[in-house]
């Protein structure tokens, strides 16, 4: 049988509705961050700004499931105007390493909160 695993990480706020992280066959699947900070209070800021501080979010859980951006194999990014994705892009170079993973990017007609962009992603365990 398939054991899953289902991981918080401490460093974010904890939600009812979901685990942070399920590690099951290899793979961790992390759901995805939006911009809050550790009290799940929105953060300041424009897109890029929003944007590190989703990838941020992502490293906490990375962490706590002891993952690390070297396994990310795939990021989903979720952007409320496709008109951001240039400045994304900046953000997004500036904090994943090289070898990036394989990425989609697309605008979602509403995002939670109506925050302007969230990101997920999975990784090797």
């Amino acid at each position: 049988m398939t054991s899953i695993q289902k991981i918080n990480s401490l460093e974010r706020p904890q939600k009812a509705l979901y685990s942070h992280a399920v590690k099951v066959s290899g793979l961790i699947f992390l759901s995805g961050q939006v911009p809050v900070d550790k009290e799940g209070k929105p953060v300041p800021g424009d897109v890029q700004a929003h944007t590190k501080q989703c990838l941020s979010n992502l490293t906490d859980v990375l962490n706590a499931t002891n993952s690390s951006w070297d396994k990310v194999v795939k990021v989903n990014i979720y952007l409320k105007d496709m008109d951001d994705f240039g400045r994304v892009n900046e953000a997004y170079t500036q904090f994943v390493p090289e070898p990036r993973p394989a990425r989609t990017c697309i605008q979602a007609g509403k995002l939670p909160n109506d925050f302007d962009v969230e990101i997920e992603a999975i990784a090797a365990a």
